[in-house]
């Protein structure tokens, strides 16, 4: 009689047969180790940027330095001085003020005489072109015309004429019976303003060119033809005022737009 089958045993969970070679485990990949925060670099990019803010302000203050001293032996080895402006005459041969039905009009010519001395001894002057503006009560303009520009020899004198024109000129009809009335009783203000560039010349050498405005006038018609010769107003240290404060405006404009654009770097570790 045949003998009964044995069960098959089932091999439980997580069995390993022993005699079948175990397969190696891989390994894990080495880990990069972190370094501290006061260890990470920093990108080099927002210190270039820094740098080259350091080194142009370093320039620029070194070159007004140099400048600086250049100039002060220039002031004491020539002793520069500025010319010397008068009104020396004006006169208006013709002021016509007519009322028609459509406006007031005005036709007038002057001519205008302006002495310029050169005060320097060791120093010529040479002046570019020059526009000068003729007012009369205050608003009135009476013309403008441009002189072109002359050199002025050392300790020497030039008288420049000037001679405006308007013609059919409309004005308000206030200003129109005041323009008349003024010139009728002498009474009116006269205006003249002059804009040009001046420079000196050392041994043929053109240095020092600098806008300069001139005033002349602030005085009565009568004045003026009784031969008052009134001093004219040398502006020149409001474009001195304004050049420096567009260089440091410039500086600090600059400074403040590095220092954005290197905000807006983002810090590179690696």
């Amino acid at each position: 009689m045949a003998e009964p089958l044995k069960p098959t045993l089932q091999k439980p969970p997580g069995y390993r047969d022993p005699t079948i070679p175990a397969k190696p485990m891989p390994r894990p990949l080495p880990r990069k180790p972190v370094l501290p925060t006061s260890f990470r670099r920093k990108s080099k990019r927002r210190n270039y940027c820094r740098t080259c803010c350091c080194f142009v302000f370093v320039f620029i203050l070194i070159l007004i330095i140099v400048l600086t001293i250049a100039g002060g032996i220039f002031y004491i080895w020539f002793e520069p001085k500025l010319p010397v402006f008068h009104l020396q005459s004006f006169r208006i041969p013709r002021f016509n003020v007519t009322v028609k039905p459509d406006g007031t009009y005005l036709d007038a010519q002057t001519v205008t005489r302006v002495e310029v001395k050169n005060p320097n001894g060791k120093l010529a002057l040479y002046y570019g072109t020059t526009s000068i503006d003729i007012t009369v009560g205050g608003e009135t303009e009476l013309g403008s015309k441009e002189v072109g520009g002359f050199v002025q020899a050392k300790k020497n004198a030039t008288s420049v004429k000037v001679a405006t024109a308007v013609k059919s000129q409309l004005v308000d009809d206030g200003s129109g019976t005041k323009l008349k009335n003024g010139y009728r009783s002498k009474d009116l203000m006269v205006n003249v303003e002059a804009k040009t560039h001046l420079g000196y010349i050392v041994q043929g050498w053109k240095i020092g060119t600098v806008g300069v405005n001139v005033h002349c006038g602030g005085r009565r018609l009568r004045k003026l033809d009784n031969g008052d010769m009134p001093r004219c107003t040398v502006n020149i240290l409001k474009w001195y005022s304004t050049f420096l404060s567009f260089f440091f405006n410039f500086l600090c404009k600059s400074a403040s737009l590095i220092d954005a654009q290197t905000k807006l770097i983002p810090d590179v570790y690696f």
